[in-house]
C-alpha cells in the first residue's frame, strides 16, 4: 500500500507509513479540501485520503474523494473520488450543485 501526504503545493507526494502518521497529526485540518452545509441536515465534504483508493492499478492514484451526508448518514450515490486536489474542489462543487438541483 503507498501511502501519500501533500507538499505545499497541494501535491501529493508518496511517503513511509512514519512519515504518513505524523504528518496527518499535524497537518489534520490540510486534508479537508471543502465542506458545504446545504440546510440544517446535509453536508458536503471532499477530503484527501491519504490512502491510494485506486485498487487496480490502473490509471493515477485515487487520493480525494466527496461525500454527501444526511443527516450524519452517507449518501453513497453521490461519492466521487479524485486523483488531485483540483479535480476535488471542482467536483465538490459540482457535487453541491447537482444536490441542491435535484431532489435526492
Amino acid at each position: 500500500m503507498v501511502l501519500y501526504i501533500l507538499n505545499d503545493n497541494k501535491e501529493p507526494v508518496p511517503c513511509d507509513v512514519y512519515l504518513w502518521a505524523a504528518w496527518r497529526i499535524e497537518n489534520e485540518g490540510s486534508m479537508r479540501v471543502a465542506r458545504t452545509e446545504l440546510g440544517s441536515d446535509t453536508v458536503v465534504s471532499t477530503v484527501f485520503l491519504g490512502v491510494n483508493h485506486n485498487y487496480f492499478g490502473k490509471g493515477p492514484p485515487i487520493l480525494f474523494e466527496t461525500m454527501v451526508f444526511v443527516d450524519g448518514e452517507a449518501e453513497d450515490k453521490h461519492t466521487r473520488c479524485y486523483a488531485t486536489w483540483a479535480e476535488s474542489e471542482v467536483g465538490h462543487m459540482e457535487t453541491v450543485e447537482s444536490f441542491t438541483t435535484h431532489a435526492r
